[in-house]
Order: structure tokens, then sequence, then C-alpha cells
């Protein structure tokens, strides 16, 4: 199809299942480019895609976890001052972030009932360090420090999200004169809002629970379930994440790199918009019975790059164990090849908690 766009190389595996869907997508009316990014995969609309409609907007494209994105920052902790042990055992204490007890800061009431908490899934946080700088003018402007300890967050707006699109939702899409369309819009920006702030809390408190007086700097914050307007055109996006609002995270699994890129200015290809992860190679239901004889309780929450991984949900560690996730590098060598983006900086992860 004509307005269908595969960012992708040979080594690049993509399941025939989300090429399906992302066909399926392109075919809805208003519909003008649709593209499916390296870590394009399958979900309940295909995860890795981006959809740029005229005169209609799709919420099922986006989803119910609207805002869910990354945020990465300096923890302001020199990582030579990072203790694993004492942290692995501090963190093993509390079963979820929950656990943890955290007052709103702002104003405004929180729609989000669990403030400060990350959820499941592929959500997670971690704490990094940098691997390789590649671009130090980037990293300066960025006020990315080799000498400090990193903390990248990835959650979304915790249920709020998904009681919107449980109120907008419409199959056939909504007419943008439709008066529900700027309402959906208006909450939608509030539920990306406080997906930003969610993000912040947890780096707070986490901290503080840690024995630190939370100073963290943000580096960057990325959404990549979100729709933006451009124009009379609205882009959804569905795990992608915006090219226009300067450097991004491109993380990997929990054992592998995370990317720090900047993009170029051939983005209009993709819609304006870059992978926002590895991306799913196995679904959930598969992981442990490929790889249970691989690891038992104790190796199954350590990583090739000698990193940590606390969490008591052991399913949901077979879930998200490496082999399930598509390898990052081979994903950043697709956008490479595509010259959508410029390598700045990788990092590596020391500790991750999933809860």
């Amino acid at each position: 199809m004509s307005n269908i766009t595969i960012i992708s190389n040979e080594k690049n595996w993509i399941e025939q299942t989300a090429i399906n869907q992302l066909e399926a997508l392109a075919n809805l009316p208003g519909v003008v480019q649709t593209v499916g990014l390296p870590d394009l995969h399958a979900g309940k609309s295909p995860v890795g895609a981006v959809v740029v409609s005229e005169d209609v907007i799709y919420p099922h494209i986006v989803g119910g976890d609207i805002g869910c994105g990354m945020g990465l920052y300096d923890t302001g902790i020199e990582s030579r001052k990072f203790k694993l042990d004492r942290w692995v055992t501090k963190l093993s204490n509390i079963r979820e972030l929950a656990d943890i007890q955290t007052d709103n800061p702002y104003e405004e009431p929180s729609p989000i009932y669990d403030l400060g908490t990350i959820g499941g899934g592929n959500h997670f946080v971690e704490f990094q360090v940098v691997d390789k700088i590649y671009d130090k003018e980037v990293c300066m402007a960025l006020q990315l420090d080799e000498a400090m300890l990193m903390l990248l967050v990835h959650s979304g707006s915790r249920g709020y999200g998904q009681s919107i699109l449980n109120t907008y939702d419409n199959p056939q899409g909504l007419a943008a004169d439709d008066e529900q369309v700027e309402c959906y819009l208006t909450e939608h920006d509030n539920a990306v809002l406080w997906a930003a702030r969610n993000r912040k809390i947890v780096v707070n408190k986490l901290l503080a629970y840690l024995g630190y007086t939370p100073r963290p700097k943000k580096l960057i914050d990325c959404q990549h379930n979100f729709i933006e307007r451009r124009g009379d055109r609205f882009i959804h996006r569905k795990g992608a994440v915006s090219a226009e609002r300067g450097p991004i995270i491109i993380p990997g699994s929990r054992g592998s790199l995370t990317y720090v890129v900047e993009p170029t200015k051939n983005t209009a290809m993709a819609a304006f918009s870059l992978s926002h992860g590895a991306g799913r190679k196995w679904a959930r239901s598969l992981c442990k019975s490929r790889i249970r004889n691989k690891y038992d309780r104790d190796t199954i929450r350590q990583t090739k790059l000698k990193s940590r991984v606390v969490c008591h949900d052991t399913d949901l560690l077979f879930q998200e164990a490496p082999e399930a996730y598509k390898n990052i590098d081979t994903v950043i060598d697709s956008l490479l090849q595509f010259e959508l983006i410029n390598v700045v900086a990788t990092l590596r992860p020391v500790l991750t908690y999933k809860g």
C-alpha cells in the first residue's frame, strides 16, 4: 500500500501479525500515512506504529495508557557512591512502589489513583551509568554527566488514560468537527501531563526511600502513546516517540544498553517519529516455557551486563526477560540505515526495579 512505510532492515525481524494490524489501520477512513518502526510488534493495536489522519481521530490506536513514556533523570548521586547490594536489599523490602507513601505536590488533585507508581507489564525504573559517549557536544547540552548515576523511569497515566479511552472510544473514529474531539484531546493532554508528573514523583520518592535528599535533574522526558495535532492532521503514536522535541531515549531490555539519540532532519518519512524501545519478540504467554530451563530463581534476577533485577513476581521476570525482546542494536541499526538518528551516548543498567 502506498501510504505504508516500514522502517526496518534485513536483520530486523517483524512478525506478520503486526504488519497485518498496521495494514488494517492504513485502511481506516482519513488515514494518509502509516509507519511501522523497527520495534513494531502486535498488540491490541500494533505497537511501534504511527498513523497520520486528516479530519478524524482514532483514540483506540493510542490505547488506554495515554502519556506512557520514559523520563531520564540525573539522580544527583555520583555513580561511584552506588552500593548495589545495599540498594538491592532495600528495594527487596518493598513489594511495589505503592508501599512507599507519597503526597501530591501539585495544587490540582491527581487524576491518577496510585500516584508515584509505575504499574506492571513492561514498566520499570532502572538505575544506569554512562557506558559510552559518542557526541560530547550534545551530551554537554543535555547535561549528561559521565560521573553521575542516572535513573530511567518507564510508566504512564496509571488507569486515568484507560478511563478516558472508555469514554471516547469509537472504532469508527471521531470526526474532527465533533465536539467530542476537543473534549477528548483536553483530557488526553491532561493524562500526558500527569503521566510525566508521575514519573518525576517516582524518582523523588525512590531516592528519598534509599536515603538520599532528592535532587534529580530531568534530562529527557518523552511520551510514546499520544496524539499530536500538526496543522490539519493528527499524528497517532502507539509505542513511538516524537522526533521534533530534541534527543530521545531508546532502551532495550533489562539486559541491554539504552541509547540516547538525536533525531536527524530526515524524519518526515517516518511521520516525524522514532522507535520507543526494542519491541517484543515473544508473546508473554510463551516466555516461561521457552526459557524455564535456562534460569533459576536467582539467575533470572541477574543479567549478562552484571546488573541486578528486583521483582517479586516470578512470572513477570520471565515475561520481561531479555530473550523476550528484539535486539536493540538491530533496531538502532535500522534507524541509522534510514538516516533518522545520530547516536549520542549509551547507558548501561546497574539495577532494575519492577513492581
